[in-house]
């Protein structure tokens, strides 16, 4: 197990075509060998896990990775499921660089987001 920082940047969208360096996340997280999350050790210390938005103008965020009552991960940033943004099959993904991951956002829109680092 090793603890990683894992940045998502934005994808191609409608809205940005070339995707965005602004609008993202950047997160820290116990990983296996594989580049999984590894959820024991996320359970061992959970306050390890934080996550920090970054979305264009928008003052940034800071967080933790939860697990739901869903059995999904999800970034939350208060109590309470209004501000989870959860994400799809995050428990099978894989994080290496220039793969991609899918995310609910606060809009209740799913946005894709590019790995690019992990470190």
């Amino acid at each position: 197990m090793a603890i990683k920082t894992i940045r998502l940047e934005l994808a191609r969208t409608p809205e940005f075509p070339d995707g965005s360096s602004g609008h993202g996340y950047e997160f820290t997280v116990p990983m296996d060998g594989e580049g999984h999350i590894d959820a024991e050790a996320w359970q061992a210390d959970k306050k390890v896990c934080t996550v920090k938005r970054f979305w264009g103008d928008d003052d940034p965020e800071t967080g933790y990775l939860i697990h739901t009552r869903h059995r999904t991960w999800a970034f939350s940033y208060a109590p309470g499921e209004e501000d989870d943004e959860p994400f799809f099959r995050f428990e099978s993904h894989a994080f290496k660089e220039d793969e991609y991951v899918s995310l609910t956002g606060h809009d209740g829109v799913i946005h894709p987001f590019r790995v690019v680092s992990v470190s």
